[in-house]
């Protein structure tokens, strides 16, 4: 488990102390299919780089409202959005998905990567700066897919990614030509199949912390209710600094 100094802890407490408190709005825009994507946006500064939060399986953006207001203390705006494939989790119900089953499009969890990339179309047209693209089950793998083509996004946090798509490699050979900074995130019992997903990433990129607990999936984890948040923290906090 990584040890953080207390010099660095301080330097990150300090930090989020002198930075505005995030607003937060739900603002919409269209996926290539016309499908309405709804998302919550934690703004702080329209000169700071944008984190990209996409949910885990059965979820909603909701599944962020403890989350992104400690990530602006680190100097980052924040999009939270409803993936088609998803459902209601803190008493936010996914209305992507919503529409998704209305106009009976797909909602199968690889579905979801035209949202995804929908969400970054609309960040480019706020700022020309580059993303970070944060997943959390499905929805990691799918950050990882799109960390390895599109050339705006800065780096990548994967939160219990995996192979969810119907095929044990398809995940694995599409992020082989990774080359931005990755930080992948698992509790105990899925350590050695993240560890197989990104074999085939240089190593030199990749930031590998998994729990020595078995414990909740995906970016829950980070939910204060959890047992093991302020490891989960620690890590996520080091990888950022690292970026920055």
């Amino acid at each position: 488990m990584n040890r953080l100094p207390f010099r660095f802890v301080v330097s990150v407490f300090a930090l989020g102390l002198t930075l505005s408190v995030a607003a937060q709005q739900t603002v919409t825009f269209p996926a290539k299919d016309g499908l309405t994507v709804t998302a919550d946006l934690y703004l702080v500064d329209l000169h700071k780089p944008y984190i990209l939060l996409l949910h885990q399986a059965g979820y909603s953006r909701g599944e962020y409202r403890e989350i992104a207001p400690r990530l602006t203390k680190l100097g980052y705006n924040c999009l939270a959005i409803d993936q088609r494939s998803g459902g209601e989790v803190n008493l936010v119900k996914n209305q992507t998905a919503r529409l998704a089953c209305e106009k009976g499009l797909g909602i199968e969890y690889i579905d979801a990567m035209q949202d995804v990339e929908a969400a970054i179309d609309y960040i480019k047209s706020k700022t020309d700066k580059p993303i970070v693209v944060w997943g959390s089950t499905y929805s990691a793998s799918l950050a990882l897919m799109i960390g390895a083509k599109n050339l705006r996004v800065q780096a990548v946090v994967a939160f219990s990614p995996g192979e969810y798509f119907g095929r044990n490699d398809f995940v694995k050979s599409q992020i082989t030509n990774l080359t931005i900074p990755v930080m992948v995130m698992s509790n105990n019992a899925e350590c050695g199949v993240v560890k197989e997903l990104c074999s085939n990433v240089d190593q030199k990129y990749v930031m590998c912390h998994c729990s020595l607990a078995d414990g909740l999936q995906g970016s829950k984890a980070l939910w204060k209710d959890s047992p093991l948040s302020n490891d989960y923290w620690m890590n996520v906090m080091l990888f950022f600094s690292k970026l920055n």
